[in-house]
């Protein structure tokens, strides 16, 4: 698999091509993931006096590093170098190109699971979550708790919950909150950087269409809330007190029998 295109940080706005890399492998630990790429690394002359391993990492690191790789996920941090090649020096080119296996962390969760973040705003299109390094996680209508409503004037999402007498108590979605979802789908979006052109007309086309690819998000997440335990972590705290409360004295008639 050949990854032709990378992304600056997802949410930043920003598109960078980064060159051809292939992935060989992945690993998954919970939300994050332990790929093995493949790339060709250069280094500039000036950093030779660096060790060759040191200059690669650095290297990596400043090519990978809160970038989005396509259909890979957000780049972390380099794990360890497992090979490098010869290195070569082309014609017209006074810097090094050194063939690197590498391990890099990266975060992109599993479809189906859970996750804590907290609510980052509210808006007409759902709830946006972020993990502190990852904004792009929404909550469409549809998936949250049913039956809830919009509310203009707090800018807020409200979970209409049901009382045993038939009427209803309002649970608002604040900014700051902690949240649990479960993770729904994903999308990867690819873009490329727009060369530039002569003539004005053709500038501003192309100031125009740099924009509109600046404006994709790499990378998005979605998640759902409309199952029993998940939603505002402060929802389910008494419920969970009081099944606590009721094992203490569980045990405790267990003891006096």
């Amino acid at each position: 698999m050949y990854i032709t295109s990378l992304f600056a940080c997802a949410g930043s706005g920003v598109c960078i091509f980064l060159g051809q890399i292939s992935l060989v492998i992945s690993l998954v630990f919970n939300m994050f993931v332990l790929s093995e790429l493949k790339d060709t690394v250069r280094i500039a002359p000036e950093l030779f006096e660096l060790p060759l391993p040191e200059a690669i990492k650095d290297e990596i690191n400043r090519k990978l590093a809160n970038k989005v790789l396509n259909n890979v996920g957000l780049c972390i941090a380099l794990q360890n170098i497992v090979s490098l090649g010869d290195s070569i020096i082309l014609p017209g080119d006074g810097a090094s190109h050194t063939e690197v296996i590498f391990r890099y962390i990266v975060f992109r969760p599993i479809i189906g699971e859970v996750i804590t973040g907290k609510i980052r705003s509210c808006s007409r299109e759902g709830v946006h979550i972020t993990l502190g390094f990852f904004d792009d996680i929404l909550i469409p209508p549809a998936v949250l708790q049913h039956p809830s409503r919009f509310e203009e004037t707090e800018q807020a999402w409200v979970w209409e919950y049901p009382l045993e007498d038939g009427g209803k108590h309002d649970l608002f979605m604040d900014i700051g909150e902690s949240i649990k979802f479960r993770v729904t789908g994903e999308i990867f979006e690819e873009a490329s950087p727009v060369g530039g052109q002569s003539s004005d007309k053709a500038s501003h086309s192309s100031s125009s269409a740099s924009t509109t690819e600046a404006n994709k998000t790499p990378y998005r997440i979605f998640g759902a809330i409309n199952e029993s335990g998940l939603g505002l972590l402060s929802w389910w705290a008494q419920d969970n007190a009081n099944a606590e409360e009721g094992d203490e004295e569980d045990g405790q008639e267990d003891e006096n029998t």
